[in-house]
C-alpha cells in the first residue's frame, strides 16, 4: 500500500517542497525513514505511531518505509509528523479522498493526537502560493499563514478532525486575516528620545544616523545614556512597510521567536550580551538557524560595551555591515540570511571609563588605554559611519523641566530624508544612502570647491582611509537631505567629518 503527501521543509528563510512518500507492506514490524532526515525527523515515528493509536486509529503491523525526497537535501524539524501520519492513515485507506492532492500538509504531532505548532510557516505559505496548493496546518498557525494572499488555509487541531475533513464529514473554514488590522493596532515603539536628559549632540548624530540607515557608535563615561539612547533609536525610524514586515515575521518564524505574534510591525531592537559566540551572533550550528545579525533584520543591532566582545565574534561582522546578507556554508547546505540591519555600538573610551571626564580622573595608563581599543579593529571602524561623543550629563540638564524634543518631530525630519533616497534610488534594491556603491557615490556625492578642500585637509591631519573618506561623502549627503539640500555644502561635510571620533582622538 503506497501513499504520497506534499509536504515542505526550510532552507534558510524560505521553504521548498518535499514529497512524503509511505509504503506499508509485508514483513517483520519495522518503521524506517530515508531522505537524509535529522535526528527529529527519525523521531518522529513515535510520535505517529502513538498519536494514531491514540486517535482510535489501527496502525499497520508491517515494515513502514517513509520517503522524504528530494533525498539529497537535508531534512530537520517536527513539522514531518502530520503528513507521515496522513500517508499511513491513507496508505490504508482510511482517508478516502483524493483531495489530498491540492494540499501541503506539515504539524508536530502530540502523543494524543492533537497537532502542534511549528515554525516557518509563513515561508511554507509563499511557497504553496507559488505552488498553486491549498495549505493544512495547525490552527494556532492559521492566521500567520493567511498572511500570504492567494492561497488557501486550513487549520486543524487534531488528527481525528483532519481526517474527518479530509473524508468530507466536517466542513472547516478556510483562515482569513486583515493584514490592515495589524497595522493600524502597531506594536508600541521605544520610549520616547524626550526622557533622555541633555545630550542634544548625541541625539542629532542618532538623527542623521537614523535619516540614512548609517551604522553608529556612542562614546562615553559609564552613566552617560548611552543605553538609553540606543534604546529610543526605534521610535524615530521610519515605520516598516508591508514587504518589510512579511520578511522580517519569516526570519523570526524561521528562527522559532515569533512568540504569539503573527505579525512584526515594529522595527526589532536586538541586544545581545557580550558573551555571545560567533555562531549566536551570525547563526550557525548543524542545521543553520537565523543569528541575531538576522534577527535584527530591518532594525536595530545594539551592542553594548563593544570591546567586551571577543574579537573574532566582532569581526564576523563585517559581511552583514557591507552586503546586507550572511551566508552560512555547512558540509551538506549553505543558506543565506536577510542581515539589513543599523549597528549601534557603545562603548567606554577606556577600561576605566573616565578618559576625558571633567569630575572623575581617569587611572588607565596610555598602554591600556591602546590595548582597549586595539579589540576594535580598523576594518570595523571604518564601517562604522558615524563615532560620536557621549559626556557626563550635567546637572542643571537633570532638574526635568526642560523637555527635549519628541521622538515624533524627529521622525517627521527622518521620514522627509528618507522619502529623498528613495525617490533617488528608485528602481534600484537600494533605499538608504548607507547602502549607496561606488558608482552612485560619485553621482549623487559630488564635491567641489571649498568641500573638496576640507576634504582634503580632513584626510591629510586625521589620516583617514579610503573607506572613512567614503563614509564622510554618504554621511554628508544624509546632513544634506535632512536640511533638504540637493548639494552637499561645506558645513555638511564639516559636520560628517567631526562624526569620526576614533579616527582624530590620540590614544
Amino acid at each position: 500500500m503506497f501513499a504520497k503527501v506534499l509536504s515542505g521543509s526550510l532552507l534558510g528563510i524560505d521553504a521548498f517542497p518535499v514529497a512524503v512518500e509511505v509504503d506499508v507492506g509485508r514483513g517483520l514490524p519495522s518503521f524506517s525513514t530515508v531522505g537524509l532526515p535529522d535526528n527529529s525527523v527519525k523521531e518522529s515515528k513515535e510520535r505517529v505511531r502513538a498519536a494514531v493509536k491514540n486517535s482510535g486509529y489501527s496502525f499497520p503491523t508491517g515494515r513502514i518505509t517513509v520517503s522524504l525526497a528530494p533525498a539529497d537535501v537535508k531534512k530537520e524539524g517536527a513539522m514531518f509528523d502530520l503528513p507521515i501520519a496522513v500517508g499511513i492513515l491513507k496508505a490504508q485507506g482510511l482517508i478516502k479522498s483524493d483531495c489530498l492532492d491540492d494540499f501541503i500538509v506539515f504539524g508536530e504531532l502530540s502523543l494524543d493526537g492533537r497537532i502542534r505548532p511549528v515554525r516557518g510557516v509563513l515561508s511554507a505559505a509563499v511557497t504553496a502560493s507559488r505552488l498553486k496548493k491549498k495549505i493544512l496546518l495547525p490552527v494556532e498557525n492559521g492566521d500567520e499563514a493567511a498572511l500570504v494572499g492567494g492561497v488557501q488555509v486550513y487549520g486543524v487541531g487534531s488528527l481525528p478532525e483532519l481526517v474527518e475533513f479530509l473524508n468530507g464529514s466536517k466542513k472547516i473554514e478556510p483562515a482569513s486575516v486583515d493584514v490592515e488590522t495589524y497595522f493600524r493596532n502597531r506594536e508600541e515603539g521605544s520610549p520616547d528620545i524626550s526622557e533622555v536628559r541633555g545630550q542634544e549632540h548625541a541625539k542629532r548624530a542618532i538623527e542623521v544616523a537614523s535619516a540614512g540607515m548609517h551604522n553608529l557608535l556612542m562614546i562615553g563615561p559609564p552613566g552617560s545614556g548611552k543605553t538609553m539612547l540606543a534604546r529610543r533609536i526605534s521610535s524615530i525610524l521610519p515605520d516598516m512597510a508591508l514587504e518589510e514586515a512579511i520578511e522580517t515575521t519569516k526570519v523570526h518564524s524561521v528562527a522559532g521567536t515569533l512568540n504569539g505574534r503573527v505579525l512584526i510591525t515594529a522595527r526589532p531592537f536586538r541586544s545581545p550580551h557580550h558573551t555571545i559566540s560567533d555562531a549566536g551572533l551570525i547563526g550557525g550550528g548543524h542545521v543553520p538557524r537565523p543569528g541575531e545579525v538576522s534577527l535584527a533584520h530591518n532594525g536595530v543591532l545594539f551592542l553594548d560595551e563593544l570591546p567586551e566582545f571577543k574579537k573574532n565574534v566582532l569581526e564576523v561582522l563585517r559581511q552583514p555591515i557591507e552586503d546586507g546578507v550572511v551566508t552560512i556554508s555547512r558540509a551538506l547546505v549553505s543558506v543565506t540570511y536577510p542581515s539589513s540591519f543599523m549597528l549601534v555600538c557603545a562603548m567606554n573610551p577606556c577600561p576605566c571609563g573616565y578618559l576625558g571626564d571633567q569630575k572623575k580622573e581617569c587611572t588607565c595608563t596610555p598602554m591600556m588605554v591602546r590595548r582597549y581599543r586595539s579589540k576594535l579593529s580598523g576594518p570595523l571602524l571604518d564601517r562604522i559611519d558615524i563615532h560620536c561623543d557621549v559626556p557626563r550629563v550635567r546637572f542643571t540638564e537633570l532638574d526635568g523641566k526642560r523637555r527635549g524634543v519628541a521622538s515624533e518631530e524627529i521622525k517627521k525630519r527622518v521620514d522627509a530624508a528618507r522619502d529623498i533616497q528613495r525617490e533617488r534610488f528608485g528602481g534600484t534594491r537600494i533605499f538608504s544612502n548607507s547602502r549607496m556603491s561606488s558608482r552612485q557615490i560619485k553621482k549623487y556625492c559630488e564635491v567641489t570647491g571649498d568641500c573638496l578642500r576640507l576634504l582634503e585637509s580632513a584626510m591629510e591631519k586625521l589620516g583617514l582611509s579610503a573607506r572613512a573618506y567614503t563614509r564622510i561623502l554618504k554621511v554628508g549627503r544624509t546632513i544634506a537631505d535632512l536640511e533638504g539640500s540637493e548639494k552637499i555644502l561645506p558645513h555638511h561635510v564639516a559636520e560628517a567629518i567631526q562624526y569620526r571620533t576614533l579616527d582624530r582622538s590620540p590614544v
